[in-house]
């Protein structure tokens, strides 16, 4: 064990407990065992079908008590649950007959009744102690929520998120789920009265493994490490009279965010999704427009603190493309050698001088359709909402173009991309006389190959370290992509090198 962690929370009646389970969900993944204690009627069975409603992002998911399966299993959105009841059971030894011992990898387990499983249960776990609180009436309840081991942190995270929204006048608001996405932060929904606010948990970013000259992958390709960038580059881009999410309360500390919320209505439509032109045309008008004003590094964050935006730098740059070499080519039977790593870093490193030491804009980095909600209320560019840009830098203007025009989790045809191109060419060209189109394409075919290399990179990453095969689906599009980039005459010493060294995905 390394601690423990403890505290109370009074629950009024049954919809103060699925709050409680609701924000517990927010802090949990695959692996960690939840534990419910308390006398019979507490409200064990309650609290466990809230949690599990609630991750189904379903209300009325049919969630019955396991007394009789003792075990019922359930594959949600985020990840596998198990939901036990151990209260017939005899002793710890059969909790292998029902798939408990040793408990299931990569899955959320609820036990109610765990003392009957006696020492059995692993140390780290999160123990929530119900019993009545009749001085308040007779639906309501104490809650004592534990944190044991590795657990603890987690539990003290709890009980700060709960001061949060109390503080934010949230402690009654419902929670609906929001999907998460390849990061560590989650999100939910938080509904008062009939108005919706955007709950984000943004927890400080581990550290990893010193691989790239003694920093963690995350601090040699400047991601955010905390929840300041977001906070700092909202404000910047709400200043220049562009729609990111006005935040309404911040634990800058604890990364806990309640931000304005910009609905559900995106920039694609159909099954599988396909741009809505129009909005993508907007979405390129609003690029041209922050690409043609002047930019600062430095950002106000709080009253007399301020925030300086990195650099999209060739060692961050050659970082990101060093993914093809440590997982995509691993993963298709081409380990590099030494000669090919350095034939590789060096092409690379001479393609990226032009394009980096040209004029720097922000770049939002993740500037495409799941980040991009259409505000129809609005007018101009305003109309694109934008979101997850706390891993901006200071970088070329091309990066968020490519972003945009060849996204990873939807095909843009070829005819779609050049439409767009072109616009953003003639946006930039009637700004500005001395905007040189011809260099900004090669630029844009630079930062085409160099965003599809990481991410063919990253999704064979997402797969065998993080055990998310869904990312493997996207590999074939990039690579469509990166083969529109490699046409270009500038490239064609990498066209041939990734020829010789570099197989297509499978699919």
């Amino acid at each position: 064990m390394t601690g423990i962690a403890t505290f109370e929370a009074a629950l009024a009646d049954e919809a103060a407990t699925a709050h409680l389970m609701a924000d517990l969900a927010l802090l949990i993944g695959p692996g960690d065992l939840i534990t419910l204690t308390g006398d019979l009627g507490a409200g064990k069975t309650a609290a466990a079908r809230a949690m599990i409603r609630h991750l189904a992002g379903d209300e009325q998911l049919d969630v019955p008590s396991p007394t009789f399966t003792l075990a019922q299993s359930y594959d949600l959105p985020p990840f596998a649950l198990v939901h036990a009841d151990l209260y017939r059971i005899n002793d710890a030894s059969e909790l292998e007959e029902i798939g408990l011992s040793p408990l299931p990898e990569a899955t959320v387990v609820l036990i109610e009744w765990p003392e009957r499983a006696g020492d059995a249960l692993s140390a780290d776990r999160i123990e929530i102690a119900f019993r009545h609180d009749g001085a308040r009436g007779e639906t309501a309840r104490i809650a004592e929520i534990k944190g044991f081991g590795k657990a603890a942190a987690q539990v003290s995270r709890l009980a700060a998120l709960r001061q949060f929204l109390d503080d934010a006048g949230h402690s009654s608001s419902r929670r609906e789920r929001m999907a998460g996405d390849a990061s560590i932060r989650s999100y939910a929904r938080l509904y008062r009265g009939e108005r919706a606010f955007i709950l984000m948990n943004s927890p400080k970013r581990p550290d990893g493994p010193a691989l790239y000259n003694g920093k963690s992958y995350s601090g040699a390709v400047h991601l955010a490490e905390d929840v300041r960038p977001f906070v700092a580059i909202a404000g910047a881009l709400r200043g220049r009279g562009l729609s990111a999410p006005k935040i309404h309360d911040a634990d800058l500390e604890q990364g806990f965010l309640i931000t304005e919320d910009f609905g559900t209505d995106g920039v694609i439509e159909g099954e599988p999704g396909r741009p809505i032109v129009a909005r993508y045309e907007a979405a390129t008008d609003l690029l041209a427009k922050l690409h043609g004003e002047e930019m600062t590094n430095v950002l106000p964050l709080a009253p007399h603190v301020t925030y300086k935006v990195p650099p999209f730098d060739t060692d961050a740059m050659l970082t990101e493309i060093s993914l093809m070499l440590d997982w995509y080519l691993p993963d298709r039977g081409a380990e590099p050698s030494e000669v090919l790593r350095g034939e590789f870093i060096a092409m690379w490193r001479a393609l990226l001088e032009e394009p980096l030491a040209a004029g720097r804009t922000w770049v939002l980095r993740d500037y495409h359709s799941p980040n991009l909600l259409w505000l129809s209320a609005r007018e101009g560019i305003s109309r694109v909402g934008i979101l997850d840009f706390q891993d901006a830098v200071m970088g070329p203007p091309a990066y968020d173009v490519v972003s945009l025009l060849q996204d990873a989790r939807i095909d843009v045809s070829e005819a779609v991309e050049r439409a767009l191109f072109n616009r953003y060419i003639e946006a930039r060209m009637t700004a500005d006389d001395g905007f040189d189109a011809s260099e900004f394409a090669a630029h844009y075919a630079i930062m085409s190959a160099q965003r599809n290399t990481r991410l063919l990179g990253t999704f064979a990453r997402l797969n065998r370290r993080d055990g998310k095969p869904h990312y493997l689906k996207h590999q074939p599009r990039i690579w469509s992509y990166l083969n529109r980039a490699l046409a270009h005459a500038s490239l064609a010493p990498l066209r041939d090198w990734y020829a010789a060294h570099v197989p297509a995905p499978v699919g």
